[in-house]
């Protein structure tokens, strides 16, 4: 296979892309954005993206693909071989061209709506090439995760190392020892819904509506999560996280917003909130948003606590790209039983009987049994029967 059939694999069915001389060549205009989870709200198929995201994580690459962009430009390395990571392989697959920048500064070298186009791993603006990239391709890609994941043990021992290191400064999730604010929302033996941004979060909370019918937990949303919460037709109780995701409109529609602020007190998603008018609490934690919400639920007295999207092995935590995740792997030990994930509770909720089918079935029993009285004329005469008895104890 030469170099551009290479290049050509993973191109939408029914496209010809066009083709120079150094690869394939797409035109767009530019869109910046240092944060991907910010950027993807603005992107059309004729963008080009330009990221500064080191290590695509799956979430940012399903949500590059969900905006439509065809062309992803990172002046990070979209994997840099520390674990296993699926992220840049999504993209490809489906057919988003990516291409790393990582000895370039894509950010100084572009501006803003721009227009330019990408010739195989180069960049030109007005014809000129202006930077050289990498362009990532399916069998490499494939190549590499198959080497990652054979080398998945020293993730593991720079991720146990981590966790042993940062367990001191964090112990106090395991004794306990945490100021939890008053909060309006009662926790006290309720099951309790909490919704990250997270792998496969918008299905597995689709698989929980009967479950959400008929338990009626207290939905939390971390951040983006609690849009995801109004989108499938729900109204959070509260959202919690640095605020940086999540839709103005959620905020204000009427939850209880705790703001996660850094451990010296410091809150950037506070001044948000103070810009929108909207009343919050500030509460200080050196772990993740989504730990804070879990022992939040649990140190209020939650029965059960749920989690749709949250991080449950070692790939989704690495994924994350935060040093050793110790808060997160604190948070399950101290939790323990009362935790479990969305795909647990789907795949063993059995629900009750709802009124609907109820009706359903007594309608078509009656429309069954008036048929079968109206065909034998014996069964009309017993009920006729039936009916005088009645009319006389009742003295009708």
């Amino acid at each position: 296979m030469n170099p551009i059939t290479k290049r050509l694999r993973g191109q939408p069915h029914g496209t010809v892309p066009e083709v120079g001389e150094n690869g394939p060549v797409t035109r767009g205009k530019v869109r910046l954005g240092r944060k991907t989870k910010d950027l993807v709200k603005a992107l059309g198929s004729d963008d080009v993206a330009v990221i500064g995201h080191r290590n695509i994580d799956r979430i940012a690459a399903e949500d590059l693909v969900a905006s439509g962009v065809r062309t992803v430009l990172n002046d990070q390395s979209s994997s840099d071989d520390r674990y296993p990571n699926r992220g840049p392989l999504i993209l490809v697959e489906a057919g988003v061209r990516l291409i790393d920048f990582p000895q370039d500064d894509l950010f100084s070298i572009l501006d803003e709506s721009e227009p330019v186009e990408i010739e195989g791993g180069l960049l030109k603006r007005d014809g000129a090439v202006i930077a050289t990239g990498i362009e990532q391709l399916k069998p490499d890609l494939d190549l590499q995760l198959q080497r990652q994941q054979s080398e998945i043990h020293h993730a593991l021992a720079d991720f146990a190392e981590n966790t042993v290191t940062h367990i001191q400064e964090e112990g106090e999730l395991l004794s306990g020892a945490i100021e939890l604010p008053e909060t309006r929302t009662s926790f006290r033996d309720r099951h309790v819904l909490i919704v990250v941004r997270g792998p496969n979060y918008k299905s597995d909370l689709r698989a929980l509506r009967a479950y959400i019918r008929d338990v009626k937990p207290i939905l939390i949303g971390v951040d983006g999560g609690a849009d995801a919460i109004r989108e499938a037709g729900y109204r959070p109780d509260m959202i919690l996280g640095d605020m940086d995701s999540v839709t103005d409109d959620t905020l204000k529609s009427g939850p209880e917003v705790i703001v996660h602020a850094y451990a010296d007190g410091r809150a950037p998603g506070a001044e948000r909130m103070i810009d929108l008018g909207v009343e919050h609490i500030a509460l200080p934690f050196v772990g993740t948003s989504q730990d804070v919400a879990m022992l939040m639920a649990f140190e209020k007295g939650a029965s059960l606590i749920v989690t749709v999207g949250a991080h449950f092995n070692l790939i989704e935590f690495l994924d994350k790209d935060r040093a050793g995740m110790s808060s997160t792997f604190l948070t399950r030990l101290r939790i323990g039983e009362v935790l479990v994930d969305a795909k647990g509770v789907s795949r063993l909720y059995n629900p009750g009987l709802t009124a609907g089918p109820l009706l359903l079935f007594l309608g078509a029993f009656l429309v069954l049994a008036t048929i079968v009285v109206l065909s034998s004329p014996a069964l009309a005469d017993l009920l006729d029967l039936i009916w005088l008895k009645i009319k006389i104890w009742l003295g009708i």
